[in-house]
């Protein structure tokens, strides 16, 4: 930490008690009702930064930046961290394998189609032959 972060955050502690202290004066003077307000309010705000301190160990700031950093995070956050993971991971597996049976699927389909029709096989590779199909095209 630097000097002048020290000094500015003693400045702010220094600000925050002379705050304090006038509002401690001040506060002997009120009604009872609105100093109970008060004293309700506060232990609210007292309970909210408990629940806070729990959900958040520490804070960590470097450079411009602050995280939140746990302690130690169990198993089960570990677990709940790399499900959705596996589950993308699955998920594009199972389209890739799909994606596989589509293709050999339609590769079948024209073999058995070029397998079964009255051509032989090497009549789709005459050059002849793709002239007498464009033909046939052009007269419909």
């Amino acid at each position: 930490m630097t000097h002048s972060y020290l000094y500015h955050q003693l400045a702010q502690d220094r600000f925050g008690l002379r705050v304090a202290a006038r509002l401690a004066d001040a506060s002997e003077d009120l009604p009872r009702d609105i100093t109970e307000r008060l004293r309700v309010a506060r232990m609210q705000a007292l309970d909210r930064r408990k629940m806070v301190a729990r959900t958040a160990s520490r804070l960590v700031l470097s450079g411009g930046a602050a995280t939140m950093d746990h302690d130690s995070p169990d198993w089960g956050d570990r677990i709940a961290a790399i499900i959705p993971l596996l589950i993308l991971v699955l998920g594009l597996i199972v389209i890739n394998v799909i994606q596989n049976d589509r293709r050999a699927n339609e590769i079948a389909e024209i073999d058995a189609a070029l397998l079964t029709d009255d051509l032989p096989p090497a009549a789709y590779t005459d050059p002849g032959f793709t002239q007498f199909l464009k033909s046939l095209s052009g007269r419909d």
